[in-house]
Formats: C-alpha cells, structure tokens, sequence
C-alpha cells in the first residue's frame, strides 16, 4: 500500500492539542503541516476549504442518499487519521478526492451486499431523497442513477466522475488509482452499458442522443 493510501482513522493523541491560532487564508502545506501537529484550527479550515468539494464528489459517485452527511464525516475522519501519509502537500485536494471515492466504492458495495442479503430487487427499495443542493428532483436523475446501479461498482464510479462530475480523464485515474488506460477501458465499458439500459429509460432519450 502507498503512504498516500486512506488509512483507519485515529483520533489526535490528548497531548497534540492546538496550541497556535493558525491564520485565515493558509496554503495547503500549511494545513497539513498543522494538522500533522495536531492544530483544531487547521482542521477546521479543511472542512471548511474541502468539505463541499468531497460532498459534490460523493453525491455525484452515489446520487442522493440520506448517508451522504455521515459519508462525508467518515472522509474528514480518514483524512485526519492518514494526514502522515500524505507525502505531497501540495496534492491535497486530489488525496482527500481520492478518500473521498473509496468510500463511495464501499458504500456501493455495502448497498449490493444489503440488498442481496435480504433478496430485494433493486426496483423494490424506497428511493432515498434528493439532495436539494445538487439534484433536482427530476425524474432524468432518478433514471439516470437507476441505471448506475446496475454497473459494475469501479464502472460506475468512472462514469459518474468524468461524466456527472466534470473531471479529467488523469483526474480520475488518479482518483480512482489505476492506469489512465485502465480508466480508457472502464469508461468505454460503462458508456456502452449505460446506452443499453437507458434505452428502457424514455427519460435519458437526449442522453442517448450523443454521449458526453
């Protein structure tokens, strides 16, 4: 496993307590550089530059789900207990994406476990609510996380990175922590699956029009 990898979460040891006030305004090295020292402040000033950078990333991997805050909070949580692990800095935003994606990909998991576990067909679960801040409550979202669901998980989680969240091909490869030829592979194998189901979907009729 690389240092930079996500880590369990470990609280702050008692005695690394903050003792310095950190400025507003502070570059990334000097937040994590505080935050390595154990400064409240320079936590709170991560959430505070990051926290919706890492919910859009989730709710746009995972569409809505009630979870989403408690995801988030589990993310901070990782963040804060591998900060040593970070060996760049300067790479902050695209490590904290980086835990931010795995733990979709588990909640993705868990989701297929749950459901296989209690021999529930997808189509039959309640559908969770819309998070009013990014999702309009329009049935084109609903259809198309619909058909998300029944990608693959690492599928999935190419298409709605380079698709619904804008990133870049070498952003998601480096968010997902594969080749840029593997996440090539993955996003040709979710684009021609995604056509196939939308088809049974009238809503996505534009979609299939022209993919992104």
């Amino acid at each position: 496993m690389s240092r930079d990898s996500p880590a369990t979460p470990e609280a702050f040891p008692a005695h690394r307590a903050a003792v310095i006030r950190l400025p507003v305004g502070l570059t990334d090295e000097a937040i994590v550089q505080g935050l390595r020292e154990g400064d409240r402040e320079a936590a709170a000033q991560l959430f505070d530059r990051y926290a919706e950078h890492l919910r859009r990333v989730l709710v746009r991997v995972l569409g809505p789900d009630p979870e989403i805050p408690d995801l988030l909070q589990d993310v901070m949580v990782a963040a804060l207990g591998s900060i040593e692990r970070l060996d760049d800095p300067r790479a902050l935003r695209p490590w904290l994406t980086r835990i931010a994606v795995f733990t979709a990909r588990v909640r993705i998991r868990r989701r297929t476990r749950w459901r296989f576990l209690r021999f529930v067909a997808p189509d039959d679960l309640p559908e969770p609510g819309i998070d009013p801040h990014d999702a309009p409550a329009s049935e084109t979202l609903r259809a198309t996380y619909r058909v998300l669901s029944k990608l693959e998980p690492d599928d999935r989680i190419a298409f709605a990175l380079r698709f619904l969240h804008g990133m870049e091909l070498t952003e998601v490869a480096h968010a997902t922590r594969v080749s840029l030829a593997t996440i090539k592979r993955r996003l040709n194998r979710a684009q021609d699956r995604f056509q196939e189901l939308a088809k049974s979907e009238p809503s996505l009729g534009d979609w299939l029009g022209g993919v992104p």
